[in-house]
């Protein structure tokens, strides 16, 4: 088979495999339908995978109905063999095919790790952009440093950009999923993580976390727009008119439990504000309250 009609019939399947999908009512979760180079090339990786243990699958399921059906009770066509033990070409068989599965597999999941490593900057003409993520209890706060800017539950973003996300965590362990966008990253306290991600075209995604986190956790989900150039700087220029700030006394107020938190935007942001999160000089989320009003103590670890 030509690479040309292998790529075609992979990428036919990866189309069934979409719209199959988007039968399900969850546009927003499609990986098959990526908004950008990181998600696609997952989406291609998920795919190829998928066709390689096919190579087990398919086979395996002809084989069980040829054998019932030839093995019949009213095949007398059909040898009976009780004393046979060994076949030296069905061994061959039933060894050299997971075999090679799992040298593809294993080949196909060690280029992709190295390529799309979170950490590698995105190739592009286009200056990146940086985002720093706190995720909280049960909210994520979305710091621009550049445009001195935050953002609480929603993410926006220029298309055709690469961002650069710097992302830690006030209180236990969490995770960051952008499902169209792909690479699912933890946060932690006292880390920071790296991911570069861009998206290709305008439109609204869904974030969402991925890292049971404790009651509110089904709430900790965002709307992410990718906007154009002009979009983004109306955007920055919206949020800079807000008279909200962020410093440590109002982090301190954020980083409260609660739920359903609306989006809102902080017009000022303390530039040392995310690296005292990470340094711990700044004071993370009380955590829950025990009966009487008395804060309980919150362990220093992840989860």
């Amino acid at each position: 088979m030509r690479a040309g009609s292998a790529t075609r019939i992979l990428t036919r399947a990866g189309a069934v495999a979409g719209a199959v999908y988007s039968l399900t009512g969850c546009q927003n979760y499609n990986l098959f339908d990526a908004k950008g180079p990181v998600g696609a090339a997952e989406a291609n990786i998920l795919i190829i995978a998928s066709v390689i243990m096919l190579a087990i699958i398919v086979p395996t399921m002809i084989a069980t109905i040829v054998f019932a059906w030839w093995y019949r009770e009213g095949n007398t066509r059909a040898q009976y063999r009780p004393n046979w033990a060994f076949s030296g070409r069905i061994e061959m068989v039933v060894w050299s095919v997971p075999l090679l599965t799992i040298i593809f597999l294993g080949g196909i999941a060690w280029i992709g790790a190295h390529r799309l490593d979170p950490m590698t900057p995105l190739d592009s003409d286009r200056k990146p952009i940086e985002v720093q993520v706190v995720s909280l209890d049960w909210k994520w706060l979305f710091i621009y440093p550049e445009q001195g800017v935050a953002s609480v539950n929603r993410l926006v973003m220029p298309a055709a950009t690469p961002v650069q996300f710097r992302l830690t965590s006030s209180s236990v362990w969490n995770s960051f999923f952008i499902p169209r966008l792909g690479s699912m990253i933890y946060t932690m306290r006292g880390m920071t993580t790296r991911l570069n991600l861009m998206a290709d075209r305008e439109g609204e995604l869904y974030g969402l976390s991925t890292h049971f986190s404790g009651d509110g956790f089904a709430d900790m989900n965002f709307p992410v727009q990718v906007a154009s150039d002009e979009g983004f700087a109306e955007w920055v220029r919206q949020a800079k008119a807000s008279s909200l700030t962020l410093d440590a006394a109002s982090y301190a107020a954020l980083a409260k439990q609660s739920t359903g938190d609306k989006p809102r935007l902080y017009g000022t942001v303390d530039p040392k504000l995310f690296d005292g999160i990470v340094a711990q000089t700044v004071p993370p989320g009380p955590g829950p309250s025990a009966p009487g009003g008395v804060e309980a103590v919150r362990p220093k670890g992840g989860s």
